[in-house]
């Protein structure tokens, strides 16, 4: 039987229909390799199509079925299926679940088959983008095993852990599970042997922000080795989104107790990448990277207001103690770029300041300059 769905003129729409009824007919058959040829052509025909995913959504019982049949080819079929017929659909997210996926799911999430447990790994991180679906995978005792994968699994699949723990870490309840679960060692050492630039940092450093509002976390992140200075190498090195998640786990330890965690961020040698923030950042960004430098300073008292001299004043400080040459120098660099953005965006201010000040009775010509001319 011809499974492929055609894209031809003329009698094209009903060779579609008869097409996905042939589907249809092939994943309800009760001979394997039909199943097995129509799961493979609803992986293939959903991959990128949401009309194909909502047309072929009644196929979703039968795949489930397929993942108890035994058969190897069988179940990596109906997972990969399953898969992308769940990719930016919540109802077929949904589907899914409540058909019975996740009991078989979480089985294959503990095969020695390392293939199957990649791709449960991306099944079981799918259907936690949805919301209605994160106190049933709790609940089936998945986020355990998905710590164990985070430490113990393929690249990709430790990789697909990462993201579904950040995912189920947004539900209150489930953060002591992970807790329990023991993940910052293995989040540590993934961190560690990743590039700071990559995805696999961002979802890292992403799931770390959300667990360090926790102290059992920022104690075991300062208990694991180089686990700080993980983090500080992540807010020099990596992406914009990597570094506003390292940052916020950085303000989160350092606000929750600032005599605790004062000096253990500041030995990694912070300042650096906290100035380029400051220079480089986004609003937000710059913002909370203020916000920290003021709280690694020696006094705990706040300021009103973090204006340009007294952030100078403070890094000249924090600099002041800094061991490492290396790191003091590029600190002390970062400082004056610093200082130098923090003079243009003055005079900017000052120039603005002029033009809503002047005269508007005044001819353009005649208005005398408040700022020199460059």
């Amino acid at each position: 039987m011809a499974l492929s769905v055609m894209g031809c003129s003329g009698e094209g729409s009903a060779t579609k229909t008869a097409a996905m009824e042939g589907i249809m007919e092939g994943i309800f058959s009760e001979d394997v390799d039909r199943r097995i040829g129509a799961a493979k052509e609803i992986r293939r025909l959903t991959k990128t199509s949401t009309k194909h995913r909502q047309q072929l959504s009644g196929s979703i019982e039968p795949l489930v079925s397929m993942l108890r049949c035994g058969e190897p080819e069988a179940t990596e079929a109906a997972i990969l299926a399953l898969l992308n017929l769940a990719v930016k659909d919540e109802r077929n997210k949904i589907k899914i679940v409540d058909a019975g996926a996740l009991e078989p799911l979480v089985e294959f999430l503990q095969s020695a088959d390392m293939a199957l447990q990649e791709y449960a790994t991306a099944a079981l991180l799918t259907l936690t983008a949805s919301s209605a679906n994160k106190p049933t995978i709790s609940a089936v005792g998945a986020i355990p095993i998905l710590v164990k994968i985070l430490k113990d699994g393929n690249p990709q699949a430790r990789i697909d852990a990462v993201r579904a723990l950040y995912n189920l870490s947004t539900l209150l309840e489930n953060v002591n599970t992970i807790l329990a679960s023991q993940p910052i060692p293995s989040l540590v050492n993934l961190l560690k042997s990743c590039k700071k630039s990559s995805r696999s940092a961002e979802y890292c450093t992403a799931l770390l922000e959300s667990l360090l509002n926790f102290e059992e976390a920022r104690n075991a992140l300062t208990a694991e080795e180089g686990g700080v200075l993980a983090v500080v190498e992540v807010l020099e090195e990596g992406s914009p989104q990597s570094k506003a998640h390292a940052l916020g786990a950085l303000l989160t330890m350092c606000e929750s107790d600032r005599s605790k965690y004062r000096e253990v961020i500041l030995k990694e040698g912070v300042i650096p990448g906290l100035l380029e923030l400051t220079v480089h950042g986004s609003p937000k960004a710059q913002s909370k990277a203020r916000t920290l430098l003021q709280l690694l300073r020696n006094s705990p008292y706040p300021r009103p207001e973090l204006q340009a001299d007294t952030l100078e004043n403070i890094v000249c400080n924090i600099v002041s103690k800094i061991d490492n040459d290396d790191r003091a120098e590029k600190a002390k660099k970062m400082l004056a770029e610093m200082v130098q953005v923090s003079m243009e965006q003055s005079l900017r201010h000052m120039q603005q300041r002029a033009i809503v000040c002047t005269p508007a009775e005044l001819p353009l010509a005649n208005r005398p300059s408040r700022v020199p001319s460059k």
